[in-house]
């Protein structure tokens, strides 16, 4: 199953530049996952500083 971003996102965009697929996007208040591109590599949870990706 491919992460989703949380409401606790304080769109610093670690997330982003961390995916090596670029799923991630600014999206409306907070960033969000193409779940057809995840790859479910957990990357974009080990840089962000809230714990908002989870899978």
């Amino acid at each position: 199953m491919a992460y989703v971003i949380s409401d606790d996102c304080i769109m610093c965009g670690a997330c982003a530049a961390e995916c090596p697929v670029s799923a991630i996007s600014e999206g409306d208040g907070k960033y969000v996952i193409d779940a057809d591109t995840c790859i479910e590599c957990g990357a974009c949870a080990g840089v962000c500083p809230v714990g908002a990706p989870s899978n």
